[in-house]
This record gives structure tokens, C-alpha cells and sequence, in this order.
């Protein structure tokens, strides 16, 4: 009987060893992210060169947009957002600034996410807070699948080609070289 005492508390021990271990990896992953270079493409999501599946998503007033329609022929600048995600609202000058500069070359996509929101909530916020782009609500995670969005605050910009050319996290991203790395300048 005390050997079955003692091998559990091993058990137990090792247990507690492993999931330390898995938080320790947990936490470096975050502060590589937290900590890469924003101006270039970061290693998170879709590779580079990857072209992604065209989705379908929805506007907040039900209206069907086909990604088909401009991804592959026009460069696109995708940022996956939410209403209460103080990184996206950080990201939004620069988006506006990309924006402006490139004018109609470039496609700005607001990606919703279907997370602690709803079109309901969303129009309410974007009274106080216009969106610098298309705004599309993802219900189901469509876009975030085919996207491989691991949060809000990700950015995708994709060439003429419909060809990944960026990825990125966080609100330190160089937004204006990701877009002209899209516009292709």
C-alpha cells in the first residue's frame, strides 16, 4: 500500500512537471510574438506565398460578399477585429493611413469576429467608431479558418495574385509596409 502512495505522488509530481513545462512553452511563444520585428512578416497564421480558399461572408446587414470578388485581383489588406479588442482599435489609424494612401489600389477588409459580438453590437459600436474598411461579419469562422486568424489583431495582406505576402499579430505591426507590400511598392 505505500508504494501505491508514493508512485501517485511521483505521478502527481510529474504531472505538475509537465504542465509547467507546457506553460513555460506557453509563455515563450507569447513573448516571441509580443516581440518580433513588426515591420517584417511574422511567422504566425497563413505562410507566405499561400493562397488562401475564397470565402463568404456576410455584412451587418445580411448581404452576402464574396471574397472571390477582389481577393486575386487587387491587393487586400485583412485585419481580424472586435469591438471590445483595445489592440485593433490601436491598429486603426495606421489602417487608415494605408488606406488613404493607396486609395481604391487597395481593398481594406474588417473581419469580425464572431466572439463575444453580434451585428447588434457591432452597429452600435461602429456609430461611435467608423470602421477603415469593409466591414464583414465572420459568425461561423469561416475567414478565421481559411485564414488561420489565431486572434484578433491579425493582419493579412495579400497581392494582386491573391498571394500572401504578410502576416502579423499585435498593434506594433508596420501597417503601411504591409499594405505597399501588397500594392506591390
Amino acid at each position: 500500500m505505500p508504494n501505491r502512495v508514493i508512485g501517485y505522488q511521483k505521478g502527481a509530481c510529474s504531472r505538475r512537471r509537465s504542465a509547467t513545462a507546457a506553460a513555460g512553452l506557453l509563455l515563450s511563444a507569447i513573448i516571441a510574438l509580443a516581440t518580433a520585428s513588426p515591420a517584417a512578416a511574422q511567422d504566425v497564421g497563413l505562410p507566405m506565398g499561400a493562397v488562401p480558399e475564397r470565402v463568404q461572408l456576410e455584412d451587418l446587414d445580411g448581404n452576402t460578399f464574396d471574397f472571390a470578388g477582389v481577393v486575386g485581383r487587387k491587393p487586400v489588406l485583412m485585419v481580424f477585429w472586435a469591438t471590445w479588442c483595445p489592440l485593433c482599435e490601436a491598429l486603426e489609424p495606421h489602417i487608415r493611413a494605408a488606406r488613404q494612401k493607396h486609395g481604391e489600389a487597395l481593398e481594406v477588409l474588417i473581419v469580425a469576429v464572431g466572439v463575444n459580438q453580434s451585428p447588434r453590437s457591432i452597429r452600435r459600436h461602429i456609430q461611435k467608431h467608423t470602421p477603415p474598411g469593409r466591414l464583414l461579419f465572420d459568425a461561423r469562422g469561416h475567414a478565421a479558418r481559411a485564414y488561420r486568424a489565431p486572434t484578433t489583431s491579425y493582419v493579412v495582406a495579400l497581392d494582386a495574385q491573391g498571394r500572401v505576402v504578410y502576416t502579423g499579430v499585435g498593434e506594433d505591426q508596420d501597417i503601411g509596409a504591409a499594405a505597399a507590400k501588397a500594392v506591390g511598392g
